[in-house]
């Protein structure tokens, strides 16, 4: 049996690797990017220079040949699903397939506004991406231009911080109130802001970017933004978000909505194709989680699940509990489980800040039954698997306070701060502790009710 997989990002590598530990069906990967898969969210640490590209590959050079597994770099520009072929743009060439894994991933998101085709105006996603930020950096260096940054996420945040440690001046625009406002709650929001701040870099709320100017050579020369005046500058980063991968699947037969639809057996509409990673879009998504993840670790957990069921031992996708990791900067963030920027009604929070500003933990519940479910920590870090047992066993507030220390990552050479949410604990002035829920548990919560 032959199988095609098109996009060899971590969901396809890893449907691929799966594919082969479970048979000796033929294996072909497609990409239009690299020959080499490699970890995408390395991208900023191999611009700083604190790791090679090659470093990054998910695996080395013999791996593919050993494992009997094809390579083809080429764009793919047609599906004909009826005659289970793939067209390919450079050659011209046909590939046959008896079974094929959409892997296409994500496209960054253009601005729509003027000038945003000029050069030195891009996104962070692609390794072209990577070259092309290599390239600006070496007519930036040693100037006094300026570069712009758009848009409030952790592309943008990670493109801040490239720019940075080349020093080159960065302003960082951002369209909402807060930063990140969609993912994080606006204390974590307010410490992040506090910290981009405190590394020199000019973050703008509330401001969007209305056009790019260029000068007579096509070049970007100043950024017009909302509010505020013009702002010169000779390179824009453009961080508004990301889409699925799938244009080129648009007007044909597979049913597509934001991304190609999948069921919970990553199967699509069209008989032996599977879509996986950030280009799916599950038309039943599990409770609490959304129809297109496009992490890390969705993506390789697809990869597996698709495997097995090709292979024929057909598997459902089950995700688990929510979770995800991140850096700002120095700051690094961790949540685990349902950790909504905007505190539902149902919901009560636990919420404490170190009086350096920089390390929070939040701890979400069911105000109905007291049960444990979300942790957001900002500097701190939690294990996965205690995190994930509490919320999958719907542990009480109450126990999971007096155990918080079965969660330190590391408790022998970290320093531990459970004490500061522990029940009946007299709290430190040095530090704060807010409570978000009714006045009346609040109450009840400093005269250690309930926590018994």
């Amino acid at each position: 049996m032959k199988i095609v997989i098109i996009g060899n990002g971590v969901a396809g590598t890893n449907a691929a690797r799966y594919i082969r530990k479970r048979s000796n069906h033929r294996v072909t990967m497609i990409s239009e990017e690299t020959w080499q898969p490699f970890s995408r969210t390395a991208l900023m640490y191999v611009f700083m220079g604190h790791v090679k590209l090659s470093g990054t590959y998910l695996y080395e050079d013999w791996f593919w040949g050993k494992n009997r597994i094809d390579r083809i770099l080429d764009r793919v520009v047609r599906v004909d699903f009826e005659s289970k072929q793939v067209l390919l743009e450079r050659t011209g060439d046909t590939i046959d397939y008896d079974i094929l894994i959409l892997a296409t991933g994500s496209k960054l998101l253009k601005t729509g506004v003027p000038g945003e085709q000029l050069e030195g105006v891009q996104g962070l996603y692609h390794l072209q991406d990577l070259e092309a930020m290599e390239r600006m950096r070496t007519v930036l260096s040693g100037t006094s231009s300026r570069a712009v940054v758009v848009g409030g996420g952790l592309i943008g945040v990670e493109m801040a911080e490239m720019l940075h440690s080349c020093r080159i001046p960065v302003t960082y625009l951002v369209r909402e109130k807060s930063f990140w406002q969609a993912g994080l709650p606006p204390e974590e929001g307010a410490m992040i802001a506090r910290h981009i701040r405190a590394h020199g870099i000019e973050l703008q709320f509330e401001t969007t970017l209305v056009s790019v100017v260029g000068d007579e050579h096509r070049r970007v020369s100043a950024v017009v933004p909302s509010r505020g005046v013009e702002i010169p500058c000779r390179f824009v980063g453009l961080a508004v978000g990301v889409a699925p991968n799938v244009d080129f699947l648009r007007g044909g037969a597979i049913e597509m909505n934001r991304g190609i639809l999948v069921d919970a057996y990553l199967a699509t509409s069209q008989p032996d194709v599977y879509a996986i990673g950030d280009c799916a879009e599950l038309r039943e998504p599990a409770l609490g989680r959304r129809a297109i993840e496009a992490v890390w670790y969705t993506g390789r957990m697809m990869g597996q699940t698709v495997a097995a069921t090709v292979c024929g031992q057909k598997t459902a996708y089950s995700p688990g509990i929510w979770f995800n990791s991140a850096k700002f900067f120095d700051l690094e963030y961790q949540v685990y489980g349902d950790v909504p920027a905007v505190l539902p009604e149902h919901c009560g929070s636990i919420f404490w800040e170190h009086s350096g500003g920089e390390k929070s933990i939040r701890i979400h519940y069911d105000k109905l039954s007291g049960a444990v479910t979300g942790f957001c920590l900002i500097g701190i870090r939690y294990r996965q698997e205690v995190c994930a047992r509490w919320i999958n066993e719907q542990a009480s507030l109450n126990m999971v306070l007096a155990n918080l220390s079965l969660a330190n990552f590391d408790p022998e050479f970290s320093a531990r701060y459970e004490q500061y949410l522990a029940p009946n604990t007299v709290y430190k002035r040095s530090f704060k502790l807010i409570l978000i829920q009714k006045l009346g548990f609040v109450a009840r919560f400093f005269r250690g009710a309930g926590f018994n």
